[in-house]
């Protein structure tokens, strides 16, 4: 009983490391282009572009703006630090 538990643990610890691999790779990519984080939030419009920020429609049509922050691109108020001493 005691090695049928180890080995689903197991199994359940390989798959959670997997899933969360699978999401840094989703979002390391997603980060690294304007277009590839354009695609992740689902834009569909683009509505102004410059060298350092976008803003595009949604499907939803919610428009947001996506901004460049070291060198990697977020959502406008959605910084890695959390906070507007970011900038």
């Amino acid at each position: 009983m005691k090695k049928k538990f180890l080995i689903i643990a197991g199994i359940l610890v390989i798959i959670l490391i997997a899933l969360g691999a699978e999401q840094f790779f989703v979002l390391r990519k997603a980060h690294s282009t304007f277009e590839n984080y354009y695609a992740f939030r689902g834009c569909v419009q683009l509505i102004q572009r410059t060298y350092d920020y976008g803003i595009c429609k949604t499907k939803s049509g919610q428009t947001i703006k996506i901004v460049k922050y070291q060198g990697k691109w977020y959502l406008d108020g959605d910084l890695p630090c959390g906070s507007i001493f970011c900038l």
